[in-house]
C-alpha cells in the first residue's frame, strides 16, 4: 500500500459534473487547471455529501485548494484510444474569494476570504502543552 496524499490549487477550469452511482451515491467531477502559465489539468472527483457541497458552490473560474488522495486513471478517446490522467479523490477542499476581497490592509487574508468544506479530522479542543511531543 502506498501513501500518495495531495494538496492542490487552481482554478476550476470546467464547472462541476454531478453523477450517481449505482448505490445512489452523488459524485461531483471538475478539472482544475494548476498551471498559471499553461493548461495542465488534473481531475478532481467528491463523493457523498461533499460532492453535493461541491455542486453547489463551484462554478467555472473559481479558485480552489484541493487535498485529497492522488491517483491515476484510464480514459477513451473519442477515437477510440486510451490515455492516463491525474485524478485526485477529495476529501477536504477551500474556495478562494477572489483578489480583490482577498487583501485584507494588513496584507493578510481576511478571515471571511477563505470558505472551507470537507471533512474535518480534528476537533476544536485546543492540544495542553504536556501533549506536544516535543
Amino acid at each position: 500500500m502506498s501513501l500518495a496524499k495531495a494538496v492542490i490549487s487552481g482554478t476550476v477550469y470546467r464547472a462541476p459534473e454531478k453523477r450517481f452511482t449505482s448505490n445512489n451515491v452523488p459524485i461531483s467531477a471538475f478539472a482544475l487547471n494548476i498551471s498559471d502559465t499553461e493548461e495542465t489539468l488534473v481531475r478532481v472527483l467528491a463523493k457523498g455529501n461533499l460532492a453535493q457541497t461541491v455542486e453547489e458552490t463551484i462554478n467555472k473560474g473559481d479558485r480552489v485548494v484541493v487535498e485529497g488522495r492522488l491517483q491515476n486513471n484510464t480514459v477513451k478517446n473519442e477515437d477510440g484510444s486510451e490515455r492516463r490522467i491525474v485524478e485526485i479523490d477529495a476529501y477536504a477542499m477551500e474556495k478562494l474569494a477572489g483578489s480583490s476581497t482577498t487583501s485584507a490592509p494588513s496584507g493578510k487574508a481576511s478571515p471571511d476570504s477563505i470558505v472551507q468544506f470537507g471533512q474535518t479530522d480534528f476537533s476544536d479542543d485546543l492540544i495542553g502543552e504536556d501533549e506536544i511531543p516535543f
